[in-house]
């Protein structure tokens, strides 16, 4: 491998080489830069809002900020793509110039789409360069017609505005179609919801279940109040009955209570009072103490008679009570199962009131979404606004004689020392001390001084080797 210093002895030794190859491309470069046909560039620039271009239109939310930064790189994606090239060779009418058809038909010889092509073509002048930290995009198109290029650019940003609100309201037409017949159907699901729970009502006769239902309670509140007290009559009544059945039954209130046997006992009180005193008096055998004593079994016996009647009417009544505590028993069943039933029914009307709300709310989203995309579908605003248009440019862009000299001269001088280094390792000189010990592999004896005149003696000559001797020939 070659030092600095050995590089620099080969460029000095072939810089006639390194000058040669370099003025060469130099020519070469210059000559077909002014050979090549003039060339114009027009720009556009163009601004768009990414706050309007970002609404989702199927949810109606804005895109979240974390998509709002690739948005310019995607409309300039947009704008370079084909649809939006045919679209503006379309509006300058170049597709129907036959000379271009011809030259399709040489070039595909009649393979493929002819606007494809002529779009790859066209697509291939074009550029698009977003501007940093910014949403403008600039539009550049290059030809040899300073007219047709400025007329190309325009068309490529109308066509791209156009593009811009075709892919807005495309979509927003689909979804409106979409949404039409989503509203359809959810409209009969809330008139079948609606009949399914107007029929309900009209069979079981409710209106307002909440009334009803708390009237019914209100009865069995009140029948299990009068549950309560019968039974505790009908225990009290049963009571009474057994106990005027029993022994000692005179002894119970409505007997005691009872005027007939109130009277009668105080005249048997009267009657036995008399007959101890006749007893005592006249003895048990005499004519008025035996009639004393048919007086008082008389009295006794009607004593019973009344206790058996007081009784018995004790027992139609402990009847009645257990009677009508059937009756109110059965009653309360009844209402119970009652207040069961409706609120069964309730809760059946409340799921189809459900049912109904459901529908109507789902009903009337739908409805806003196609309102929503009703008025997107039929939108014409678009987010671009052309900052700059273009002109046809006064001075061409291309080609760019300076740089591309400047070029070639890089270009000449990387390629001469590329020359000269490969000549160099195909025919190695000795031009250094370096260049001795290394390739001859021997070592250095002496080093004489450089002459002081031009004139060198022969016999110096026939014992030093001149500096540009091939080691090879001096290994033989």
């Amino acid at each position: 491998m070659l030092s600095f210093a050995q590089f620099l002895l080969v460029l000095k030794a072939r810089w006639r080489l390194v000058t040669a190859l370099m003025l060469i491309v130099v020519a070469m470069v210059t000559t077909w830069s002014l050979l090549l046909p003039k060339q114009y560039t027009a720009t556009v620039s163009v601004l768009v809002d990414g706050k309007t271009g970002s609404i989702d239109p199927i949810a109606g939310v804005a895109v979240p900020s974390s998509l709002a930064s690739v948005f310019v790189a995607t409309q300039a994606d947009v704008i370079a793509s084909e649809r939006v090239v045919k679209r503006a060779l379309r509006i300058v009418k170049t597709t129907e110039n036959p000379a271009l058809k011809e030259r399709w038909a040489q070039v595909t010889r009649g393979e493929g789409d002819f606007e494809s092509w002529l779009a790859g073509v066209v697509a291939s002048k074009l550029e698009v360069r977003p501007s940093r930290e910014s949403n403008v995009i600039n539009v550049s198109f290059s030809g040899p017609d300073r007219r047709f290029v400025a007329a190309m650019a325009n068309a490529i940003v109308q066509a791209y505005t156009e593009t811009t609100l075709e892919l807005r309201t495309e979509p927003a037409r689909q979804y409106n179609s979409f949404f039409d017949e989503r509203a359809r159907l959810s409209r009969e699901a809330l008139e079948k919801a609606q009949a399914k729970l107007s029929a309900y009502q009209q069979e079981t006769g409710i209106t307002s279940t909440d009334e009803r239902l708390d009237i019914e309670n209100a009865k069995l509140s009140e029948l299990s109040t009068q549950l309560v007290a019968l039974q505790a009559i009908a225990t009290e009544s049963t009571t009474r009955h057994q106990a005027a059945t029993g022994k000692g039954g005179e002894r119970v209130t409505e007997a005691l209570n009872n005027p007939v046997i109130v009277g009668v006992t105080t005249a048997l009180a009267r009657e036995e009072a008399k007959l101890d005193e006749m007893s005592e008096r006249f003895g048990d055998q005499h004519p008025q103490v035996q009639e004393l004593r048919a007086n008082i079994r008389q009295l006794k016996s009607r004593i019973d008679t009344e206790t058996q009647k007081v009784s018995a009417s004790l027992g139609i009544n402990s009847e009645v009570n257990q009677i009508r505590l059937a009756e109110v028993r059965s009653a309360l069943v009844e209402q119970r199962l009652r207040v069961l039933r409706l609120k069964g029914q309730r809760n059946d009307v409340m799921v189809l009131q459900r049912e109904v709300e459901n529908a109507q709310r789902s009903y009337d989203n739908v409805l806003s979404r196609v309102s929503q995309t009703s008025l997107e579908s039929q939108n014409n605003q678009t987010n671009v606004s052309v900052v700059k248009e273009a002109t046809p440019p006064p001075f061409p862009s291309g080609p760019r004689v300076g740089l591309n000299i400047v070029m070639g001269l890089i270009l000449g001088t990387v390629l001469g020392v590329g020359v000269a280094l490969a000549l160099e390792v195909i025919t190695p000189h000795l031009r250094s001390e370096e260049d001795i010990t290394q390739r001859l592999m021997r070592p250095l004896l002496v080093v004489l001084p450089a002459a002081s005149t031009q004139k060198v003696s022969e016999r110096a000559k026939s014992f030093v080797k001149p500096a540009n001797v091939s080691p090879w020939r001096l290994l033989r």
